[in-house]
């Protein structure tokens, strides 16, 4: 069957189909994306605005529209971390529902980590051992461990790429004094959770799944996407400190022309790598893996295994409880 995710993340909103059965590895059919950047739409009370309303329901009805135009049967639709923290949030959902006829699913921090965790068990497989998943996105960076494909432990904290850009740097590029404020704030919250995620041991491989690690990966000189997801892709602890002084004395304009990084995302890429160092330095990450799957593949695998012809939110509780 051909299934439709819609992800309305902090940044983007992605909607990808894919032809997929139980058991079976899930095809992508089908994939579009629109810089909509939610997390920059927020006015000073943290609503979304009202021009940021509009840009969502309209985005929606035509992910709607694009996936009746290529067949799809069904389409799970969830938002993370901008809707999750608006003031505005149930609103905003509300009128989502009621205009572009979509019902959107808050998923929880914890569940983002938990059913990003599972994607990343897939792709790799058992043989990988104890993994630490890693993932910053616009809002929120996740962490996950364990042995098995339901972590042990499962950590949302707001360290997004986006949100620390818009609330850590006034200039372009950032002052140092800055730059170090962010990086002292950010290793103090990851240090704070550290004891938790490594309470059942240690990883025995480290996966990181965001568009922020690809980005870095590829400035770091990692195979570009046209070569395929199978292509090994790896970012190393003494790279990500190395482009953290790289990107600290650019501008916006210049990380854009770099491979990997596009206009949309290059304001933020600084942040994110201060937030991937502290990550790899923290947990002791000598080399973190690059996996093309993460949390819309993870709500489709769980789909797939427990839930075909249920509802999304019974999904989403799978992630917390199997």
């Amino acid at each position: 069957m051909r299934m439709g995710v819609l992800d309305v993340g902090s940044n983007t909103v992605h909607l990808l189909l894919v032809d997929a059965h139980r058991g079976a590895r899930p095809l992508p059919a089908y994939k579009q994306k629109t810089d909509l950047s939610l997390v920059e739409l927020l006015d000073d009370s943290g609503s979304i605005s009202g021009e940021g309303a509009d840009r969502l329901v309209q985005t929606c009805r035509d992910a709607v529209e694009a996936a009746e135009d290529k067949g799809a049967t069904s389409m799970l639709a969830f938002a993370t971390s901008a809707l999750r923290e608006a003031v505005n949030g149930t609103a905003v959902l509300d009128r989502v529902r009621d205009e572009a006829g979509v019902d959107l699913q808050i998923l929880s921090g914890e569940d983002e980590a938990r059913l990003t965790f599972l994607a990343v068990r897939r792709w790799y497989g058992w043989s990988a051992g104890r993994l630490l998943s890693v993932d910053i996105g616009g809002g929120s960076l996740e962490l996950a461990a364990g042995g098995d494909e339901n972590p042990d432990v499962a950590v949302s904290l707001p360290l997004g790429a986006a949100r620390l850009t818009r609330a850590w740097f006034t200039g372009d590029p950032p002052s140092k004094d800055e730059v170090r404020a962010l990086r002292r704030h950010v290793r103090a919250e990851i240090a704070s959770i550290i004891g938790g995620v490594n309470r059942y041991g240690t990883h025995d491989r480290a996966v990181a799944s965001s568009k922020t690690f690809r980005s870095l990966a590829r400035v770091a000189g990692a195979a570009p996407s046209g070569d395929g997801p199978y292509v090994r892709r790896t970012l190393s602890r003494s790279d990500v400190q190395e482009l953290v002084k790289k990107l600290a004395a650019m501008t916006t304009a210049e990380r854009a022309k770099l491979p990997g990084v596009s206009s949309g995302r290059a304001a933020q890429l600084l942040a994110g790598a201060v937030v991937a160092d502290a990550v790899v330095d923290l947990f002791e990450v000598d080399e973190i893996d690059i996996c093309p799957w993460a949390l819309r593949e993870g709500i489709i695998l769980r789909r797939l295994d427990q839930f075909e012809g249920g509802e999304f939110g019974e999904a989403v509780e799978a992630g917390r409880e199997v």
